[in-house]
C-alpha cells in the first residue's frame, strides 16, 4: 500500500477572502472589498524606474508653466465672488428702501430665544436655528404664560396642523401681560382668520 505525504487535494483558485480577520479595516456593507492586484503586475525594474523619473521632471517643468493660466483663473474667479457680494448687497439695500409699514411691531427675546412678528410675519429664532412664517401660511397663535416662572410661550399653527412653540424668558412677570397686548396688537392688523 502506497501513502503520500500531504495533501491530495490541488488548492482551488477562489475569490480573496475578506473580513475583519484579514483586513482590520474592513466593515461588511460600509467599505467594499480590497481589490486583488493585477497578475500581470509586476515591480518595476532600474530601467523603467529611471524612465519614470524622467518624465517626473518634465510633468514638473509643465507645472511651473500652469501657474499662470491658474493665476488667471483665480482672478476671473474673485471677480465673480466680487460681483455676487455687490448682488447681495443691492438686494439688501433694496429690502432697506422698500417702505415698512407704520404698524405695530412686537418682539420678544432672551439669551437663547427671539420671537419677531411684523408686517412681513412672524419669526422665531433659538440659538442659530431660525423659521419664517408669512402670514398666510399661519393658522392661528396661541400665547401662554407659566403659572410660575417666568416663562412666555408662543406658538405658530399652520394649517397643516403643525405647530412651532418658542419661549423666551422674560426679566420679570410684568412683562407678560405688555407683549400680550404688543402681541394682540399686531394679530388685529395683519392676521386674517379664514
Amino acid at each position: 500500500m502506497e501513502q503520500r505525504i500531504g495533501s491530495s487535494s490541488q488548492p482551488l483558485k477562489s475569490e480573496p477572502v475578506t473580513g475583519a480577520g484579514f483586513d482590520p479595516a474592513f466593515i461588511p456593507g460600509l467599505t467594499s472589498p480590497v481589490k486583488e492586484e493585477p497578475q500581470d503586475a509586476r515591480p518595476e525594474t532600474d530601467d523603467e524606474a529611471e524612465t519614470a523619473g524622467t518624465a517626473g521632471t518634465d510633468a514638473e517643468v509643465a507645472e511651473q508653466d500652469a501657474p499662470a493660466e491658474d493665476d488667471a483663473a483665480d482672478d476671473s474667479a474673485d471677480e465673480d465672488d466680487a460681483e455676487a457680494d455687490d448682488a447681495e448687497e443691492a438686494d439688501d439695500a433694496g429690502e432697506a428702501d422698500r417702505p415698512v409699514p407704520d404698524g405695530p411691531v412686537f418682539e420678544a427675546a432672551d439669551r437663547r430665544a427671539r420671537i419677531v412678528a411684523d408686517h412681513q410675519g412672524v419669526r422665531l429664532a433659538l440659538d442659530d436655528q431660525e423659521c419664517e412664517f408669512r402670514w398666510d401660511e399661519i393658522g392661528a397663535v396661541e400665547t401662554e404664560t407659566a403659572r410660575f416662572g417666568k416663562r412666555f410661550t408662543v406658538t405658530v399653527h399652520t394649517p397643516d396642523r403643525r405647530w412651532y412653540p418658542i419661549e423666551v424668558e422674560a426679566k420679570a412677570r410684568s412683562d407678560f401681560k405688555r407683549w400680550e397686548e404688543e402681541l394682540d396688537a399686531v394679530l388685529d392688523a395683519y392676521f386674517e382668520a379664514e
